[in-house]
């Protein structure tokens, strides 16, 4: 008897296309201010795959996807739009050396906090857990570029680029997103499986 399908699946937040042209133009900006030797050692994310990852759930198999929507959905019972702020461009995971990306820090936010949590209880209720390496790991940021790490570990670090810059930019979180990640040689690509929205404020109700 064949296995069940398995799909990779991460619950997100997708972004606007307004946010990801303003987050191209930061990638571009900090490419343009690279040494030529840096450039093969950097693998940037297109526009298309930006995204603020909630909880990465890894292989799944095909029978669990409804389950998954509907803990999502019921995470999402009463909570309403909001606006998360973004911090600043670093090398990332703090403290791993070499450095695996660039990543964009958002500003903390209780809304998303809360948000998280209750997406993980919900997944915990029907016994489906995260592969995000614990419950208080949640770190709230958008991957910009991978590094190639052997490659990188061959630059001293005090002769590393310098990719930090502060971030003026606010962005509106109008749903959910549960994604499917295919991998490819040439990279991951993502397809949406399903998108939650969240309830409209009363000012947006009004306009």
């Amino acid at each position: 008897m064949d296995k069940e399908a398995k799909k990779r699946i991460f619950i997100a937040i997708n972004l606007g296309e307004r946010t990801k042209k303003a987050l191209v133009d930061l990638e571009k900006e900090i490419q343009d201010s690279l040494p030529l030797e840096a450039e093969g050692m950097i693998k940037w994310v297109s526009g298309k795959n930006l995204h603020l990852t909630l909880v990465f759930l890894g292989e799944v198999a095909q029978g669990k996807i409804s389950e998954i929507i509907q803990a999502v959905k019921g995470a999402l019972s009463g909570e309403k739009n909001f606006f998360l702020k973004c911090r600043k461009i670093s090398y990332g995971p703090p403290r791993k050396m070499p450095p695996r990306l660039i990543w964009l820090e958002l500003e903390k936010s209780n809304e998303l906090w809360r948000l998280v949590e209750k997406i993980k209880t919900k997944l915990a209720e029907r016994e489906i857990r995260g592969k995000d390496g614990g419950e208080h790991s949640f770190l709230a940021h958008i991957t910009l570029a991978r590094l190639r790490s052997w490659q990188w570990r061959k630059i001293n670090p005090e002769e590393r680029p310098e990719v930090g810059r502060e971030v003026n930019l606010s962005f509106p979180v109008k749903s959910v997103e549960i994604m499917e990640s295919h991998l490819k040689r040439s990279g991951a690509e993502y397809s949406l499986v399903s998108s939650i929205p969240l309830e409209e404020t009363l000012e947006e109700k009004e306009k």
